[in-house]
């Protein structure tokens, strides 16, 4: 490393970081440049499994090169803990400042090439065909414009040619910068209308990638810029690059390098599509987290990609509603992340595997679920259960414009969705993200009571005996046991399982609400319990002797005043047959047994046995 004047300086490198010792103190305000000599060997990507580098293709004997890491980069220093010195060990990613790059790049003269940046040589790089073809692309919104075709990328294969041409670009205020280049690759664009501005939706892929990547890449980079400007803030950059890479999935600015392979016959299956159109969306997402809204990825791997895949999920499902051929006859984008449903089996695996949300990624065993899944359910089941939509995105929204270009941290994303929505979130952080704690809410018990003149055979027996008048007791909600069921009875006498009327709906009831209420035929005492420990609304459908169906939603609240279990009253001119706790399967119960009342009688494994051979 070199000073300003070309002076030597010192330096000691530490494992994967490198400190220089600056001469004198750099004061606020002040300036220090110095320049390093480096080297970069380009690995085989999928032979070695790395984030970026080249592959082959023995075919024709070319390449396609998707170069990134290949530069010493800053290190974060930020107001809250200095300098950001965690060590690169390939989990926990990236702590990058932001920064203008200016970049030429030399490569054989048949290659085409795009990075991160604006190209500031067109002309000298584009032929005038590829010229005409690109000022077309910039006008077109409907379908993206050839800029390389097939045919000619095929041709280009063949020969290799000996002169070189440098491509040469700028970019300012982003964090890194990557490129692909290759004679092999198809290059497609067309513009997005983002806010007042056009922004490039770019694809480059080898022909092995189609027909899938001409039908599908260029498309689906439109709608996740058009979708995530909607969620957080119009996208600042002039273009977003979708590069096809075996095995890859990986994030840069303004570029980003996904897998999705067709077979050799150019066949695919819906797997390999949704994938391919699934990691897109998410790498082109990167591009607001955490390129622009810059987190560090190297101690909390779920701010980038928890949070991402959430916007994924929800980008994913406007682009099936909005492109129902895409994936017909499927109703809905069959995304794997996002669903409550899909994160049950990770909560309920063995604890002492699991670790909180708010651990860094090189300590924790299952990566995907924990930084992916997980906080991308919790959002949300935040936006669609606990504030609402229109809550939750303008929370949202406001995060993602208050930090826009600088270095927010998890209480900063905390503290902003309260700000923002005026609701007490403390519960649903703690819970999700600081422990590994899960959601099972079960039905404990059912009692029911009704009103009667006089009191029941028992009762009167018990009144007898004793003594007791019966005009002392007036009007009484008395229990009775279900399916004639005298085990669901308390311990205690008749008398200790009976309430005065109004003494039980002032106990449950505001003086207010008793003033206006009809009183009913059906008294019902609910007990909710809890073992999963994680605290959660309760959504309850209760469904009647005559067919129809209530939903209550009891909030989070609930729990204040009783961690363990919740009673709730229930009145109505209808007897109860059943309750279901979360019907549309919304809040990530992993334990439905205890979902339903009357529970569910689980058949035994020869009971299913005998109903398969049956056929």
């Amino acid at each position: 490393s070199l000073d300003q004047n070309k002076k030597p300086l010192s330096h000691f490198i530490n494992q994967t970081m490198m400190r220089i010792n600056l001469p004198y103190p750099l004061k606020s305000g002040e300036k220090f440049s110095f320049s390093i000599r480096w080297w970069f060997n380009i690995p085989d990507h999928v032979k070695e499994n790395s984030r970026s580098g080249y592959e082959y293709f023995p075919g024709d004997g070319n390449s396609a090169f998707t170069i990134a890491q290949f530069f010493p980069r800053m290190a974060v220093y930020n107001e809250v803990e200095g300098w950001q010195n965690y060590q690169f060990w390939g989990d926990g990613e990236f702590a990058l400042p932001f920064g203008n790059y200016d970049v030429k790049i030399t490569v054989p003269s048949d290659h085409v090439l795009d990075a991160t940046g604006i190209l500031q040589n067109r002309k000298e790089v584009f032929s005038k065909e590829m010229l005409k073809r690109y000022n077309k692309a910039k006008k077109s919104y409907d379908e993206p414009i050839m800029i390389v075709t097939q045919s000619e990328a095929e041709e280009a294969e063949k020969n290799f040619s000996n002169q070189t041409k440098t491509w040469h670009f700028k970019a300012q205020n982003v964090r890194d910068f990557a490129f692909a280049s290759s004679r092999k690759y198809i290059w497609d664009m067309m513009s997005v209308k983002i806010g007042n501005r056009d922004v490039m939706a770019v694809s480059m892929y080898p022909k092995e990638g189609n027909p899938l990547w001409e039908d599908y890449s260029t498309l689906t980079v439109a709608e996740t810029l058009k979708t995530y400007s909607d969620y957080t803030f119009d996208y600042p950059y002039s273009k977003a690059i979708s590069v096809h890479a075996k095995q890859q999935g990986m994030e840069y600015p303004m570029i980003c390098f996904n897998f999705g392979r067709p077979n050799i016959d150019g066949s695919y299956t819906d797997e390999v599509k949704f994938g391919m159109i699934g990691v897109i969306v998410h790498e082109i997402g990167h591009n607001f987290f955490p390129m622009i809204v810059n987190s560090d990825e190297r101690q909390w791997a779920w701010m980038d990609e928890g949070i991402n895949t959430f916007v994924q999920y929800v980008a994913e499902q406007k682009l099936g509603e909005d492109y129902p051929d895409i994936i017909y006859p499927l109703e809905k984008f069959p995304s794997d992340r996002g669903p409550a449903e899909l994160i049950t089996r990770y909560m309920s695996i063995d604890q002492r595997i699991l670790a909180p949300i708010m651990s860094n990624p090189e300590n924790i065993f299952n990566l995907g679920p924990n930084a992916y899944g997980k906080p991308a359910v919790a959002l949300n089941i935040l936006r669609e259960t606990i504030m609402g939509r229109e809550l939750f995105d303008h929370a949202f929204k406001t995060f993602s414009k208050r930090w826009m270009f600088k270095h927010p941290t998890p209480e900063d994303f905390f503290r902003t969705m309260e700000d923002a929505s005026a609701v007490d979130l403390d519960w649903f952080w703690r819970g999700w993200f600081y422990t590994t704690d899960y959601v099972d809410i079960g039905i404990k018990d059912v009692r029911q009571f009704y009103v009667s003149p006089e009191p029941g055979v028992k009762l009167k027996e018990y009144l007898d005996e004793m003594g007791i008048p019966m005009n002392r007791l007036g009007s009484n909600i008395y229990f009775e046991d279900f399916l004639n069921d005298s085990s669901n009875l308390k311990d205690g006498s008749p008398l200790d399982n009976s309430k005065l009327l109004n003494n039980y709906l002032k106990e449950n009831y505001s003086d207010e609400e008793i003033a206006k209420l009809d009183i009913p035929k059906y008294f019902y005492q609910v007990v909710f319990d809890k073992p999963g420990g994680l605290v959660m609304p309760i959504i309850a459908e209760y469904e009647y002797e005559d067919g129809s169906k209530e939903r209550i939603k009891y909030p989070a609240q609930v729990w204040r005043k009783n961690d363990d279990q919740v009673n709730k009253v229930v009145l109505s001119d209808k007897k109860i047959i059943g309750i279901v706790l979360d019907p549309d399967l919304e809040t990530a119960d992993i334990d439905k047994s205890n979902n339903t009342w009357p529970k569910n009688q689980e058949k035994s494994d020869f009971e299913k046995f005998k109903d398969k051979i049956k056929g």
